[in-house]
C-alpha cells in the first residue's frame, strides 16, 4: 500500500465526515442547553430536499443552501415549540420530526418534479464545486507533501472548510464567551440562570435555532456538494450516527471532530474495500463494511451512555417557580 492510497481514503473520510460533524455540532448546541434533539436526521433530510430542489430550479447552490437552512429552521422551530413552549416530551417530538420529514420530502419532490421522489440531477454551477487552494497544482508532484496538500487539504467545497472552521469557533463560543457560559449553565441548572434574571426560554430557543442552521448546512451539503441532488432517505441514518458521535465526544467540540471523522473513515472503507486488502491482506465483505458505522453506533450507545455524563437538565422541561 502506498501513501497515495492512504491520502485518498483520508480525503473520502473528510468528505463523508463533514455532514456528521455539522449534525454533531448541531446536537451539541441543543443538548448543551438542555434540549435533546433526536430530530437531527429529519432536519438534515428536509434541508437536503429543499436545497436540492431550489438549487435545481434556480441554478445556484447558495440559494439552495438558504432554502435548506430555512426549511431546517422551520422544523427546529416546531421542535422548540413542542419541547420548550409546551414542555412536551423532547424525544417524542424529535422522532415525530423524523417521521414527518421522511414522508414529506418524498411527497414534495414527487409533486414538484415527478421523478420518483428525487430532484433533477445538479451539475456545473448548481453545485458547490471543489476549491483548489493556492499552490496545490504547482506542488502536487512533490513527494508526500504535494499529494497531501493537493489531495487531502485542497479540493473540497466551501462547506467542508466552513465545517472545520466551526469546530474552533464553537469551542471559543461555548467556553470563551458570556453567551456560551449561559448556554451551558441553562443545560445544567436552568433555575439558577432564571434566578440571575436571564431568560431560560430565550437561550434554549437560541440553541435550537443554531442547531437548525447547522442541520440545514449539513443537509445542503449532502444534496449540493457530496451528491448531485436529493434522493429518497439520502441521509441514511446520519443524524443518529451524529448523536452517537456526540455521546462518544462527551459533548465537546474538539472531541466531536475526532468522533465524526472516525465514523467518516468507516464509511470511506465501505467505498474502498481494496484498502484493507492492501493494508493487511484482509478481504472483508462489502456488506459488513457498509454496516460498520451502524454497528459502532450501537456499540457506543450500549457502552458509553453510562460513562458519558450529559448536561444535568437535559431532556427536562423547565417550569418556572412562582
Amino acid at each position: 500500500m502506498s501513501y497515495l492510497d492512504l491520502i485518498q481514503i483520508l480525503g473520502s473520510t473528510v468528505r463523508l465526515g463533514v455532514p456528521l460533524l455539522l449534525a454533531c455540532l448541531a446536537g451539541l448546541y441543543s443538548e448543551r442547553a438542555g434540549i435533546f434533539d433526536i430530530g437531527l436526521e429529519g432536519k438534515m433530510l428536509v434541508a437536503a430536499c429543499f436545497s436540492g430542489a431550489i438549487a435545481a430550479v434556480s441554478g445556484s447552490p447558495w440559494i439552495g443552501l438558504a432554502a435548506g437552512i430555512s426549511a431546517s429552521l422551520l422544523f427546529a422551530g416546531i421542535h422548540g415549540l413542542a419541547a420548550i413552549t409546551f414542555r412536551g416530551n423532547q424525544l417524542i417530538s424529535g422522532v415525530a420530526i423524523n417521521f414527518l420529514a421522511s414522508g414529506l420530502t418524498v411527497l414534495i419532490a414527487q409533486k414538484w418534479f415527478g421523478q420518483g421522489g428525487r430532484t433533477p440531477p445538479l451539475s456545473g454551477a448548481a453545485r458547490f464545486e471543489p476549491i483548489i487552494l493556492p499552490g496545490a497544482q504547482a506542488i502536487k508532484d512533490v513527494p508526500f507533501i504535494g499529494p497531501l496538500y493537493h489531495g487531502l487539504i485542497s479540493g473540497h467545497s466551501v462547506l467542508v472548510y466552513l465545517a472545520f472552521a466551526l469546530v474552533p469557533f464553537s469551542a471559543w463560543l461555548l467556553y470563551g464567551t458570556r453567551f456560551g457560559l449561559r448556554l451551558r449553565a441553562v443545560g445544567e441548572n436552568p433555575a439558577a440562570v432564571d434566578t440571575a434574571g436571564i431568560s431560560v426560554v430565550r437561550l434554549r430557543f437560541a440553541a435550537v435555532a443554531i442547531a437548525g442552521v447547522l442541520c440545514g448546512v449539513a443537509g445542503a451539503y449532502l444534496a449540493t456538494a457530496l451528491s448531485a441532488g436529493f434522493g429518497k432517505e439520502m441521509t441514511s441514518g446520519r443524524g443518529y450516527i451524529a448523536l452517537a458521535a456526540l455521546i462518544f465526544a462527551k459533548w465537546r467540540p474538539w472531541y466531536a471532530l475526532g468522533a465524526t471523522m472516525l465514523f467518516g473513515f468507516l464509511q470511506a472503507l465501505a467505498l474502498r474495500p481494496d484498502f484493507l486488502v492492501k493494508l493487511a491482506g484482509l478481504t472483508v465483505p462489502t456488506q459488513l463494511l457498509e454496516s460498520l458505522p451502524y454497528i459502532m453506533t450501537v456499540f457506543i450507545l450500549a457502552g458509553f451512555v453510562g460513562k458519558a455524563i450529559p448536561p444535568r437538565a437535559g431532556g427536562e422541561p423547565y417550569v418556572k417557580e412562582r
